[in-house]
């Protein structure tokens, strides 16, 4: 027996038609869920770049302010000569003493500090303060508070330094400064970030702003 064209439109989709629409149907669904999947985590990414991005542009303002502010005030005495320890610098640590920012302060001078710290995710960039009264360099677990991060996901890094010769011309760069009575004319801050830190350090060569940097404090 055969059915008439009319019969067999009036009978419906067979199995196979209804499972190709359902496929077909799946396979739209993920192809559009893929695509915002895909917006929503480029939103994401671009939103941390923004936010890395502001977060570096921050933290080198604020230090170029700090370093470029350092002040001739002693915050210790080396023993045995007594000399005025003005500034200490190393490849990955300095300390100095500058205002701060009358919205982070109480007022008056502060002893601050850069380090460059190891953590299991590369190197982070630490700041700290203490006020420059009642500081005391020989009992630095009394003086220290928490530091804050303004940079992290640092592969390598380095701090170099830079003073006047006998002649009053600038010597090369250094990693170590070995006159602490002594302030550099001109700081650099080296950092090579990890790739997923999303940016790059521009490399910062900061001037102490006061003419500081061939005169020694006498000790008082």
């Amino acid at each position: 027996m055969s059915f008439s064209p009319l019969k067999r439109a009036n009978a419906g989709f067979t199995l196979i038609e209804v499972m190709l629409a359902i496929l077909l149907l799946a396979v739209l669904l993920a192809a559009a869920f893929g695509g915002i999947r895909s917006a929503v985590k480029g939103m994401a990414v671009g939103e941390d770049l923004i936010d890395r991005t502001n977060r570096l542009r921050v933290a080198q303002e604020f230090i170029r302010h700090q370093i470029s502010r350092t002040l001739p005030l002693p915050f210790g005495q080396e023993s045995g000569t007594g000399s005025n320890f003005l500034f200490q610098g190393e490849g990955d640590f300095m300390r100095f003493v500058a205002p701060m920012p009358g919205y982070l302060s109480d007022g008056g001078s502060y002893v601050q500090t850069l380090e460059l710290a190891n953590t299991r995710n590369g190197k982070q960039l630490l700041f700290g303060h203490a006020m420059l009264n009642g500081f005391d360099l020989k009992r630095l677990d009394a003086n220290k508070a928490e530091p804050v991060i303004l940079m992290d996901q640092v592969e390598s890094g380095r701090f170099e330094y830079r003073k006047l010769d006998d002649k009053g011309e600038l010597e090369d760069w250094s990693d170590d400064w070995d006159d602490p009575g002594l302030i550099p004319v001109m700081v650099r801050i080296q950092l090579k970030m990890r790739p997923e830190a999303l940016v790059g350090w521009p490399d910062m060569e900061i001037p102490v702003v006061l003419d500081v940097g061939a005169a020694r404090q006498s000790q008082t």
